[in-house]
């Protein structure tokens, strides 16, 4: 069975996903509101959040991400997070970049992006579960070239009106289907979506 490219996004209603996780993660464009994810405290994300670990056996990240996973995972391998920390740890991490100088000293970390369209064809026939955690710039590229398989979001009841969006104005066009939708006891909503074929359609409703 081929393996899957899974994104997994925290965001906002209005599809921010810039820094979720604390203030200092993605400070670009002076974003005031890093570390949002906390302030709205929801326990069935972290239910769902796990569930998803269950099978993931390979990570995709982005520099930036993979900076701040490297940093901070390997010394978080024990206590509460632990779980999550030797997982992270264990399985082979992808990063995406076009600098064939960089230097990855997570152990089990690999450079791709020469030639991503292969690179994940690849990526598929040997994991089962590739997930793809924050990252937004290369959530992006994946996005428009239809490059994953499930789009999974974890939205927050918050308006933020500035900050990095899922699907920023100019972003390719496209249809998708929704694999499932449940809400949390905080006001967290899941939504998993896959990519769909076909031209977007346009007409006139109740005609």
């Amino acid at each position: 069975m081929t393996g899957r490219i899974i994104i997994d996004l925290f965001t906002t209603l209005d599809g921010v996903a810039q820094a979720p996780g604390g203030p200092e993660e993605d400070t670009s464009g002076r974003f005031p509101f890093g570390g949002w994810q906390a302030g709205v405290p929801d326990d069935a994300v972290g239910r769902w959040v796990m569930e998803g670990m269950s099978t993931l056996d390979a990570l995709l990240l982005g520099r930036r991400t993979y900076d701040i996973f490297a940093g901070y995972w390997p010394q978080h391998t024990t206590g509460p997070e632990g779980s999550i920390g030797r997982l992270f740890d264990r399985v082979p991490k992808y990063v995406a970049s076009r600098n064939a100088d960089l230097a990855l000293d997570w152990q089990g970390s690999t450079r791709i992006g020469d030639d991503l369209p292969a690179e994940l064809a690849r990526l598929r026939e040997k994991h089962e579960d590739v997930h793809v955690i924050g990252s937004i710039d290369f959530v992006h590229t994946l996005l428009d070239g239809q490059l994953f398989d499930v789009l999974q979001l974890w939205v927050y009841p918050l308006v933020l009106g500035r900050g990095k969006k899922v699907f920023p104005d100019g972003a390719a066009a496209a249809n998708l289907t929704l694999l499932g939708a449940e809400a949390g006891g905080g006001g967290a909503v899941s939504l998993r979506y896959a990519p769909a074929e076909g031209e977007i359609r346009t007409g006139v409703m109740g005609s």
